[in-house]
């Protein structure tokens, strides 16, 4: 009997994945262990193997498609073997999965009369599904990471009519989280291109079709599954958001039309463009010339003639007793304005979410550092990573949460989830927003092992190279401002945490201690806490139990 093939559950939080690849077609031939298809998850894209001997006998979901775990995705038998007996008993056996129908026998001329008339009525353009077995590879928004819904097309690196080979890179697609390579995995002509420079496309949303020279893929665009008219018919369009409304400017700054052959990144590019800076006048100092971040950042251009302004004031004519003379000044009115990023948006949508979700409480409390201070001297003498005051406070958290587990959970609507190991989510400043990299099971690492963790995790940020696995499975987090010199201040809280810590500086300020005033080292922690897990006495005992172990590090090492 013919096996059916359903959509594996291939991550802890995976309820879905999108079809990226078919490495199978219908009637190929089939081996266990082979890799059917690639399959991108919340965390990452992952082959699928088959468990199976056969012929591959139906396919049912699309290249770019997301499917339900547990959805039929593709079936095996032998070779001529009747399949739909296999589809229709699972089918019955659960009626409430989302998984694809098969299209029976009986209702394959009714299709086909349909594609027919949809043809006809596209103009003799081939349906989607007829120009699949042409060897035609529809492209679409993959999604990159787990809060994506869209993407900007930051960069095409090719363009109608090229040529292209399976891992050749489309396009460079700019995220909620950082600026990825999009690769088209076909081979072919590339044929169309359904989203221009600068513009968002939702996930699975069509951006560009590959295949044969010449081939007709209108029977798709017509059908409205392309979400821009086709690029063939069309000149690029110059960016119109990198003009500001500053018409007065002396110098008003163009688009290299040399951008796309001068080598360089793109937040090279991204950066290149937002400063107004010709790529073309820049010296790259990567390999090849190729132009990096750095580049611009230190680029200088050749000084403008700055303009002169007439501010004298009139003459005062001369008389016994001149008035005063009041210098006149002329000012002008000028801003700028930008889009939104798609970090922005993402941050801006979820602070929202759980600032008006989850009702916020603040507990503060204050520390006394001067122990602490003497400890992480003595541990920098021989730790092989400068430990950090806030390497410590992570450390002390992920300590404190183990005795207060209801600290250390997550509202769920209908349960509560109390987590048994400790994620500590450290928010991390970037240039577009803010983004936190998770330190996992802190409480069993050593404060060498933190610091290290957290220092690769502030270059990988700055650079805009955290992969999803890096941000996501916090259960509490740390955001620390002390380093700017803020006494204290409130977080919104990272869902779906239950609790948030905001880390100010250390003071020197009078203390009392045993009857006198002398000088100290002050630190004050606010701990924001979701009212719907952890009420006032919860969130107080955490953080007396959190002052004992800063105020006391030597049982950190315990």
């Amino acid at each position: 009997m013919a096996d059916v093939i359903k959509m594996p559950k291939m991550s802890d939080t995976m309820t879905e994945g999108v079809l990226a690849k078919w490495h199978k077609k219908v009637g190929d031939k089939v081996k266990s262990g082979d890799v059917l298809a690639e399959v991108e998850t919340d965390k990452a894209t992952m082959d699928m193997e088959s468990y199976w001997d056969g012929t591959l006998l139906y396919v049912g979901v699309e290249e770019g498609q997301a499917v339900p775990v547990d959805a039929i995705m593709a079936v095996i038998g032998k070779e001529g073997e009747d399949y739909k007996a296999a589809l229709e008993a699972e089918k019955s056996g659960s009626q409430d999965s989302a998984s694809p129908k098969a299209e029976s026998k009986d209702d394959a001329p009714k299709a086909e009369d349909k594609k027919e008339e949809a043809a006809a009525t596209q103009g003799g353009g081939l349906s989607e599904e007829e120009l699949a077995a042409k060897g035609v590879t529809v492209i679409r928004m993959p999604l990159l990471s787990d809060t994506m819904t869209e993407g900007v097309i930051a960069e095409w690196h090719k363009k109608v009519g090229d040529k292209v080979k399976d891992d050749d890179v489309l396009a460079d697609v700019e995220t909620d989280k950082a600026t990825m390579e999009v690769m088209g995995y076909a081979t072919g002509t590339l044929l169309h291109i359904g989203v221009e420079k600068g513009q968002a496309a939702k996930v699975n949303g069509i951006i560009a079709i590959v295949g044969p020279e010449g081939t007709d893929v209108s029977g798709i665009l017509a059908g409205g599954s392309a979400p821009a008219p086709k690029a063939e018919s069309e000149a690029p369009k110059e960016e119109k958001q990198a003009a500001t409304a500053d018409s007065s400017s002396s110098a008003p700054v163009a688009e290299s039309s040399s951008d796309s052959r001068v080598k360089a990144s793109p937040l090279a590019k991204k950066i290149a463009k937002d400063k107004g800076i010709d790529l073309a006048q820049v010296a790259g100092s990567a390999e090849g010339g190729r132009i990096i971040k750095k580049d611009i950042e230190n680029f200088k251009p050749a000084a403008a003639p700055a303009k002169t302004e007439s501010a004298s004031a009139p003459a005062a004519e001369k008389s016994a007793a001149p008035a005063p003379v009041i210098p006149q000044f002329v000012g002008e009115v000028k801003f700028t304005e930008q889009p939104v990023s798609q970090m922005r948006k993402v941050i801006a949508k979820r602070l929202a979410e759980s600032l008006f979700t989850a009702p916020h409480f603040y507990l503060t409390i204050s520390i006394d550092m001067d122990n602490a201070m003497a400890a992480r001297t003595a541990i920098n003498t021989v730790a092989p990573v400068k430990v950090s005051f806030n390497d410590i406070v992570i450390k002390a958290v992920a300590v404190a949460l183990k005795q207060h587990p209801a600290v250390n959970s997550s509202w769920g609507g209908d349960k509560i989830r109390f987590n048994e190991h400790t994620n500590i989510g450290v928010a991390m400043a970037v240039e577009d927003g803010l983004l936190v990299p998770v330190v996992r099971f802190a409480d069993g690492k050593s404060l060498s092992h933190i610091s290290a963790e957290v220092k690769d995790f502030g270059a990988k940020a700055k650079a805009k190279k955290l992969q999803p696995a890096d941000w996501e499975g916090s259960t509490f987090t740390v955001s620390n401002l002390g380093m700017f010199g803020i006494d204290e201040f409130t977080s919104i809280i990272n869902s779906p945490d239950g609790a948030i810590l905001s880390v100010g500086a250390i003071q020197q300020v009078p203390v009392v201690k045993n009857g006198a005033v002398v000088p100290g080292n002050v630190m004050k922690l606010t701990l924001g806490c979701d009212h719907r897990v952890v009420d006032g006495a919860t969130g107080a005992a955490f953080l007396q139990t959190l002052k004992g172990l800063l105020e006391e590090p030597i049982r950190l090492l315990a």
